[in-house]
């Protein structure tokens, strides 16, 4: 169904990209850092499922709506950054941290998956980055392109769950150490406000 020379260099440009510091990563730090190592792999797992969908997106030439309809992207871009911001604000005051987590783990982890997924999801340029960059390791003369297309999402879904997943519950096994002092706590709060905020301005403040 794919080609396998292609798939080589796909799982090799993948993993570069995977292990390379960047927003997703951010974000799940500064979730990880806040709600505990499993919120963090949580985080991890909705910002991965969400990648996913970008890829079936792509598939169905979804995502080429974005290239041939501007006032679509730059919508979704200040969605993003106002999202982000939302989450800044309840970081810088330190609503929805450990102690939330702590006394109802569940809730705390399903909503980190959730804002995981929807900061992923209202991020324009990943459905942008899914149409420049999939295409270039599906071979059409092999047919089944949605299929390769598939292939190719649950690739590096599960490869950003591995890298992300680590990341999360190590920066949420720290935080969990660190947070015993409540100064530090604190400061962990203000560390992922600024993450947000810095992660929504970006969003809208670089260009397309």
């Amino acid at each position: 169904m794919v080609d396998m020379s292609l798939y080589a260099a796909f799982l090799i440009a993948a993993f570069a990209l995977c292990v390379t510091p960047g927003p997703d990563m951010m974000f799940i730090v500064a979730v990880g850092s806040r709600g505990g190592p499993l919120t963090g792999l949580t985080a991890a797992v909705g910002v991965a499922c969400a990648m996913f969908v970008h890829t079936v997106a792509a598939a169905l030439g979804l995502s080429a709506l974005f290239l041939t309809l501007p006032t679509l992207y730059h919508a979704l871009r200040w969605a993003g950054a106002a999202y982000l911001l939302f989450l800044a604000f309840r970081a810088f005051r330190g609503d929805g941290g450990t102690a939330e987590t702590e006394a109802v783990p569940g809730r705390g982890r399903r909503r980190a998956f959730w804002r995981g997924a929807v900061t992923n999801l209202l991020n324009p340029k990943v459905i942008l980055f899914n149409v420049s960059f999939l295409p270039q390791f599906v071979n059409p003369e092999l047919g089944h392109v949605r299929e390769q297309f598939l292939v190719l999402g649950c690739t590096i879904t599960l490869m950003g769950v591995m890298v992300d997943g680590s990341v999360g519950l190590l920066s949420g096994k720290l935080a969990s150490l660190l947070r015993r002092s409540r100064r530090v706590a604190r400061g962990l709060d203000w560390f992922s406000g600024t993450v947000f905020t810095g992660l929504a301005v970006r969003l809208v403040a670089a260009p397309k």
